[in-house]
């Protein structure tokens, strides 16, 4: 049954975590420090949401992810009802109805005397914690200040950014140098100076009616899916092609998408306000029309709370 326990009595109250075929409280979790996810960064994850206790486009994030581990070459010896299942299982044991879950498969440790990554057992983690905002709802009302780092987006041919993975060195710098500019968040242009992506977000720029986001250089981000589906809806022309940083400073409007936040407008660009500096139409109806999509079956499934 599901925990009816106050916060205080229940262990899983700030968070659940999987570890390899283990649940214990998020705070609990440990990895092998040998783990090569850990030491090299050889791993791959995904984050869906939960919102109003449903799961938020599920299936999109496990394509995802299944394509992910077969780039990497990860066999994590769990089916997709079974990893559905073990989601399901951290939400429930935390009672959470907005939260943040975090899937992750990671090379495992080198064999004893051996250095050859595809003899690796590979593991799979997990954890279900509240709900992430990279800006809060009161600020995407505001429209938050965007940055152009100075940092260049690792390029495709050195890492794949459709495989979605913790190689941040670059994306942590330019949140460093958004900090210490006065801006909200950094957004990353790649080594030809087209428009990239952010730290764990697309962009998106509206110039005279037409919205534009990266074809390349980009994680393919189900927000991002989302938001194209849903500018379809509304008869707005899309064009996901290279963008050039011309386009991005000439926008009418700018907004963000991202798992961790949903639609999130911008009101300027290294200090320059965008149009009047406030959220554009076209960003506000979206973040709209994001959240309700929700309550949409087609796209989300309610956690199941019974199976602990």
């Amino acid at each position: 049954m599901v925990h009816a326990l106050a916060d205080a009595e229940n262990p899983f109250s700030e968070g659940a975590a999987y570890v390899h075929g283990d649940y214990c409280p998020i705070g609990e979790a440990r990895i092998p420090l040998t783990d090569l996810g850990f030491v090299r960064s050889d791993v791959t994850y995904d984050v869906v949401h939960v919102w109003n206790g449903r799961f938020f486009r599920l299936n999109d994030h496990l394509d995802r992810f299944e394509a992910s581990c077969e780039k990497m070459r990860f066999s994590i010896g769990l089916s997709r009802g079974e990893i559905v299942e073990m989601l399901h299982r951290i939400v429930a044991l935390s009672g959470l109805r907005e939260a943040y879950v975090n899937f992750m498969a990671s090379r495992g440790a080198f064999e004893p005397g051996s250095r050859d990554p595809l003899l690796c057992t590979n593991k799979l983690y997990a954890f279900a914690a509240p709900f992430v905002w990279i800006t809060q709802p009161e600020e995407q009302e505001t429209g938050i200040d965007l940055l152009v780092s100075s940092t260049p987006r690792i390029p495709m041919a050195s890492v794949d950014q459709t495989v979605k993975n913790y190689h941040w060195a670059d994306l942590t710098k330019s949140i460093i140098e958004a900090n210490e500019r006065g801006a909200r968040l950094p957004v990353l242009l790649d080594v030809d100076g087209n428009v990239a992506e952010g730290p764990g977000f697309n962009i998106f720029m509206c110039k005279d009616g037409v919205l534009y986001t990266p074809d390349t250089g980009v994680l393919h981000g189900i927000s991002r899916k989302t938001v194209l589906e849903l500018a379809d809806t509304l008869n707005v022309e899309t064009r996901v092609v290279q963008v050039p940083e011309a386009t991005l400073r000439g926008a009418d409007e700018v907004f963000l998408s991202s798992t961790a936040g949903g639609v999130m407008p911008v009101r300027s660009l290294d200090q320059v306000p965008l149009g009047d500096g406030t959220p554009g139409p076209l960003s506000m109806r979206m973040r709209q029309l994001y959240w309700e999509a929700h309550d949409d079956p087609k796209h989300s499934e309610a956690v199941r709370y019974d199976c602990v």
